[in-house]
């Protein structure tokens, strides 16, 4: 069931080898390639949101490709989008410390 207390963060929404049809929601500037479901989930606890993963979803638009999606508690004052970016560029940081 759907809780509106929460958002639905989809892998995908960051690949910077998706196009937007395909499912990115941030410009590629941002995005990120091929970033792993546990960068996202750290990025996202780095962020300070409560997050629960779950690896083995299927995100509508591409439903022959399992990404996996993570779920946090909405911030008040914050649309989807901003939120987005903000995990965008904690996600490249992590991928920067990491590489």
């Amino acid at each position: 069931m759907k809780r509106r207390d929460q958002v639905i963060i989809w892998l995908d929404y960051f690949n910077s080898r998706l196009g937007r049809r395909q499912g990115r929601r941030i410009p590629l500037s941002i995005a990120t390639r091929n970033p792993t479901l546990d960068e996202l989930r750290r990025a996202a606890e780095e962020a300070g949101l409560q997050v629960m993963a779950a690896k083995e979803a299927r995100r509508p638009g591409r439903p022959s490709e399992r990404s996996g999606y993570v779920q946090v508690r909405k911030v008040e004052g914050k649309s989807k989008q901003l939120l987005l970016r903000e995990l965008a560029k904690e996600l490249a940081r992590i991928r920067g410390a990491a590489g």
